[in-house]
């Protein structure tokens, strides 16, 4: 008879529940500035203490120290607190859109807007996202892109540039470096890794930056694109946010408890960061840091985002079922948006009347965009693309079956 005691199987439990404060402690926080910044140049396995530590700039007083804090104009630092700031409106007022039913479905990125703004400001023109839900904050923290576009692809009216053809917050625009989002999980990974190999071998500069959830890093795929970058030193950085749910999935389900999924990075030959997330600074320092490494031949970076999602999973989930109602609240690495606020007004280039300024002149932009959009029509009325459409956008030259169907159908 064996004298060891009978095997049990450990399933991971969330650190609260509703009705219970949630114990933060299992994030093991840094202090700002207390992380080393490496040479780009470094390899991968000067990066393990960097898998586990927390890169945080902005400390508690909203001052940037440390050897992360990055060069930034006072001009960018605004521009990226319009931009979160944007984000949340916009966010918003697409929620309550879809509550009225002009739309079927809507993801907010509430909390997590500093990951997506910050990243994209830190990029060069050309080089290729592959985003998923979640990241908005690309699109929407850019001067040149259109709001009205954007809704008008949320309602699947007569002017969707999708044409109907994908989910609400599926957007596209390659002229942005937004690729199409997909909805089957994981798949932006394998398919910025193919990109930025292809970038590569035709001898271009242009780099690819793909996205990830924490729960996503369970598939398959996630860790066939890392075994692909690290082999081939594909120009790209391997965004993993770590917002600790994954629907209504504790993230220590994929494997988050008692490591980070910076590690994952670290065992597969890449270099990696673990990143505050609601930390503006930190996001933009790390993105230029990942970016110059891809640009240079020296290979991809990963890099995990800590951060917390601060509303549902989307206009379908109800989070109260799952999770203590006042975690964001609570969340140690606070608020985005007010944290660059604090930093900027500390810096004297922001203040509190300038701050509600803005927020106005936000709002009634946004809101000016979402009138124009519904004039071109909304889930409630039918105005959707015409139904020609279908036959578009698909092969060169139209087979003549496809000639045959569209003229049954009279067009």
């Amino acid at each position: 008879m064996s004298s060891h005691p009978p095997l049990r199987l450990h399933v991971p439990e969330p650190s609260g529940r509703p009705g219970h404060a949630t114990d933060f402690s299992y994030l093991w926080l840094s202090e700002a500035g207390s992380v080393r910044r490496p040479a780009v140049d470094t390899t991968h396995f000067d990066t393990q203490d960097l898998a586990y530590r927390l890169i945080r700039v902005l400390n508690h007083e909203g001052r940037a120290v440390g050897s992360w804090a990055p060069a930034i104009s006072h001009e960018q630092l605004r521009h990226g607190l319009r931009g979160m700031m944007k984000t949340r409106i916009f966010d918003a007022r697409m929620m309550m859109a879809q509550r009225q039913k002009k739309i079927s479905f809507y993801m907010q990125c509430l909390g997590e807007e500093a990951i997506a703004v910050a990243h994209a400001m830190a990029l060069e023109p050309g080089d290729m996202c592959f985003p998923t839900y979640r990241q908005q904050g690309l699109l929407l923290g850019r001067e040149d892109v259109s709001l009205v576009e954007l809704m008008c692809q949320l309602m699947s009216n007569e002017r969707d540039p999708m044409k109907g053809r994908q989910l609400p917050v599926m957007y596209s625009s390659k002229e942005k470096g937004f690729f199409s989002i997909s909805g089957n999980l994981a798949t932006q990974f394998i398919q910025a890794v193919g990109w930025a190999m292809a970038s590569a071998i035709s001898g271009d500069t242009r780099i690819a930056s793909g996205w990830i959830g924490d729960g996503a890093t369970a598939e398959s795929d996630f860790h066939t694109a890392l075994t692909f970058a690290h082999v081939y030193r594909a120009p790209v950085i391997l965004n993993v946010v770590n917002n600790q749910w994954a629907i209504s999935t504790f993230q220590a389900i994929a494997g988050g408890e008692s490591t980070t999924f910076a590690a994952r990075g670290v065992g597969n030959g890449i270099a990696s960061l673990r990143v505050d997330g609601n930390d503006f600074l930190a996001v933009y320092a790390a993105t230029r840091w990942a970016a110059e490494r891809a640009r240079s031949n020296l290979g991809p970076t990963l890099i995990e985002w800590v951060t917390y999602r601060a509303g549902a999973h989307s206009t379908s989930d109800d989070p109260s079922r799952y999770r203590p109602a006042d975690d964001w609240q609570r969340f140690p690495l606070g608020d985005p948006i007010a944290r660059l606020k604090q930093h900027l007004v500390a810096l004297g280039i922001w203040s509190e009347q300038e701050h509600e300024k803005v927020q106005q002149e936000l709002e009634a932009e946004v809101a000016a965009a979402q009138k124009e959009a519904e004039s071109h029509g909304t889930l409630l009325d039918g105005h959707i693309p015409n139904v020609a459409s279908m036959f578009e956008d698909v092969y060169a030259e139209m087979p003549a079956h496809l000639r045959r169907q569209r003229q049954q159908l009279g067009l």
